[in-house]
């Protein structure tokens, strides 16, 4: 959610936004509905107000003749003040759910792009040409790497669970929990707070993470069949406030990162400023449908339905300079667990039309994957602003003034997403593959996978 008051002041700025994000909302259209809902707002007090008044003066009115007409009156003002308030309902409903369609504004070094073609390599580390123990003839895809050494067994996990399910067994389960608890221990050592966060969130904290409106698709529903929705009577009536409050939904969702739940987790409180930056961690299964992702990445590992994360989640003061630190942090933190794994990889600058509605700024980290010849997305790394934290009502004060925080986050590791390039990178021409050496305490000193 953004503040209203900078739209006001800067149409411009969110209209290129909207295009800019291929978002389909008409900020005019918005700002018209804006203006009506707050001439209405004073109309329906002073209303309010003047039936009071009267209601008043009645009991205190002698003539039987004056009470009548003072009865009169009150009842053509009371129809008046009900339609007015009908009116202003339906504004206020319409006037709420275009809020939570409003974007961010991108920052200005944002490249501007309609997907991920039109991303902007920043960096590079390692050498893919290099990285390899066999030649590029040699090379087996990490399903035919798998398979054959036992560990992955996509057939069977079809089986169970439908199309782009699988099993991990073996070495391979080891080798994906030895990667989580490794990178779980980096950012332990580096301060963050571990959680294990329930997997199933309310509508109102996807919302709050702003993944809805518009991401319900992808997410996997678990409830009573009915529509559930952000809006209801137990709402806050003004969301510019921040002071909207939790309402129980009868659905819940299963969560696609543990993002949803770290950062709702002070959702509705407010911090003292010494007590920022909040610097957390979650792991956790995460599931998405990967709904209109037909026929695409059908092979393998890379586009799953179930997937394990290691998530970073930061909670800071309102202050660019500081959000534009924390990002840069977590970002290292990743790239530092892909060196640790000697993953050759890039960092790019994600463009506009590649990013989500609420991101201001976003680097995905491409990792090399030798079966297609290309860097491969494992992990996103974005800042928010306050655009999370007005939803979820997020504040801390400073010098006496209330303030929304800055949220960011990042993917620091993803599975089995991580295993594509872990297995490729490392294979050798025996069909083995050697685990890299940051990982072999987590696998009791073993250096191979074998058959």
């Amino acid at each position: 959610m953004i503040d209203l008051n900078d739209l006001r002041a800067n149409p411009d700025a969110y209209k290129k936004a909207a295009t800019d994000k291929g978002i389909g909302l008409d900020i005019d259209a918005f700002l018209a509905l804006d203006e009506s809902r707050r001439a209405l707002v004073p109309s329906v007090e002073d209303m309010r107000a003047k039936k009071n008044e009267v209601s008043k003066q009645i009991p205190q009115l002698d003539g039987e003749e004056e009470k009548q007409q003072a009865i009169a009156d009150m009842k053509t003002l009371n129809e008046e003040l009900n339609a007015k308030e009908e009116e202003l309902k339906k504004v206020e409903v319409e006037w709420k759910q275009q809020q939570l369609l409003l974007p961010g504004v991108p920052l200005d070094c944002v490249p501007v792009g309609k997907d991920d073609t039109e991303n902007v390599e920043i960096r590079k580390w390692g050498d893919p040409s290099t990285a390899l123990r066999v030649t590029p003839q040699e090379v087996k895809d990490h399903v035919t790497l798998g398979e054959k050494l036992d560990i992955v067994d996509i057939p069977r996990g079809v089986k169970i669970a439908g199309s782009r399910s699988y099993f991990l067994k073996g070495d391979g389960a080891r080798l994906e929990l030895a990667v989580l608890q490794f990178t779980i221990d980096t950012l332990v050592k580096k301060g963050f707070t571990l959680f294990i966060p329930p997997l199933m969130a309310s509508y109102e904290a996807m919302m709050g993470t702003s993944y809805f409106p518009g991401g319900e698709e992808q997410a996997y529903a678990v409830g009573v069949d009915r529509n559930p929705s952000p809006f209801d009577s137990a709402q806050d009536d003004n969301p510019e406030s921040g002071e909207g409050k939790m309402i129980e939904s009868d659905y819940h969702f299963l969560i696609g990162t543990s993002e949803v739940s770290v950062a709702s987790y002070h959702s509705g409180e407010q911090f003292t400023a010494d007590e920022l930056p909040k610097r957390y961690c979650g792991v956790s299964n995460c599931f998405r449908r990967e709904a209109g992702t037909y026929g695409k990445d059908t092979k393998g590992l890379y586009r799953i339905h179930q997937f394990q994360k290691v998530e970073q989640v930061i909670l800071c003061e309102n202050d660019p300079e500081v959000s534009a630190q924390m990002h840069q942090e977590i970002l290292g933190n990743a790239e530092e667990v892909l060196q640790a794994l000697e993953l050759p990889y890039r960092v790019v600058d994600v463009c506009t039309g590649d990013m989500g509605q609420g991101q201001i700024y976003k680097n995905d980290i491409e990792t090399w994957m030798p079966s297609r010849e290309s860097y491969g997305e494992t992990h996103s790394c974005s800042t928010f602003h306050e655009f999370q934290a007005r939803r979820l009502n997020i504040k801390y004060e400073k010098d006496g003034e209330k303030q929304f925080v800055h949220t960011l986050n990042n993917t620091c590791i993803a599975s089995p997403r991580i295993l594509i390039p872990l297995l490729e990178v490392h294979q050798n021409a025996d069909g083995s593959v050697n685990i890299p050496e940051a990982l072999r305490p987590y696998m009791g000193g073993q250096e191979k996978i074998v058959r």
